[in-house]
């Protein structure tokens, strides 16, 4: 079986994936899920970029035995994006992803999100932005238990405030971090959404499936946290089922 790497969002870790690489690992995928720079034990986000996650992302795919399979959540699946051109992965799959350089907003909350980010302090900062629980509560984790966000919450750590704005203000980076690159991706895609997100909105998450030629799904019902939210195992049996596809296709 395939080698599949997840890639964790901001403020998270690879314990994000704990329950969602369950049921690869059931149909005898390994699975990797590791911290992205900064985000393990030993802290130190600050003054990261998006490059250096996508750079360390391509740098442990170098050391697997086989091109693996790619999957990402939230700002990893622009992570996985990037890292796609270099790693040329079997597969790629985005979960909820933030959409590369170039990719406008679907929605008025993503705005207004851009813009208070921008306003926070000296843009391009490379200090740590800590987590918002109270946004985290509303937004990305609407649909988990109350139990269930305080334990994620507490798991949280730091992000680099220089990745939060590559990703969410691109259009003031000359240096357009996030691009993409023009063109599908050389490995077949998926992007899925959720239709109640508010943080990637299905709308933006088509606009990202557009720009790199993936197929695109929406979960009804669902919002950001597919990974571990109410319904998380229909996002894992869409993914395997899509992946399969693609597999007997390429075979």
């Amino acid at each position: 079986m395939p080698t599949v790497v997840m890639t964790h969002g901001a403020f998270c870790g690879g314990w994000a994936f704990e329950a969602f690489r369950e049921p690869f690992e059931a149909r005898g995928w390994t699975v990797h899920a590791p911290d992205l720079p900064g985000h393990g034990p030993d802290g130190g986000v600050a003054g990261r970029s998006m490059t250096d996650y996508s750079r360390s992302l391509a740098q442990f795919c170098e050391d697997l035995p086989e091109p693996p399979v790619l999957i990402g959540h939230s700002m990893g699946g622009l992570v996985v994006q990037m890292a796609a051109r270099s790693v040329k992965p079997r597969a790629v799959v985005l979960l909820a992803p933030s959409p590369p350089w170039g990719v406008s907003g679907s929605s008025v909350e993503e705005a207004i999100t851009a813009v208070g980010v921008h306003l926070v302090d000296p843009f391009w900062t490379g200090a740590a932005v800590h987590p918002d629980r109270h946004l985290m509560r509303h937004a990305s984790l609407d649909r988990v238990s109350r139990a269930r966000q305080d334990s994620i919450l507490d798991r949280l750590v730091p992000e680099s405030g220089r990745a939060v704005r590559e990703v969410l203000n691109w259009w003031l980076d000359p240096f357009m971090t996030t691009s993409v690159g023009p063109g599908p991706l050389s490995a077949p895609a998926l992007a899925i959404a959720g239709s109640r997100d508010v943080v990637h909105p299905a709308g933006t998450v088509r606009q990202t499936a557009q720009r790199i030629g993936a197929d695109f799904r929406v979960m009804p019902g669902m919002s950001h946290w597919l990974i571990g939210e109410e319904g998380w195992e229909d996002v894992a049996d869409l993914a395997l089922a899509w992946l399969e596809t693609e597999a007997r296709a390429a075979a």
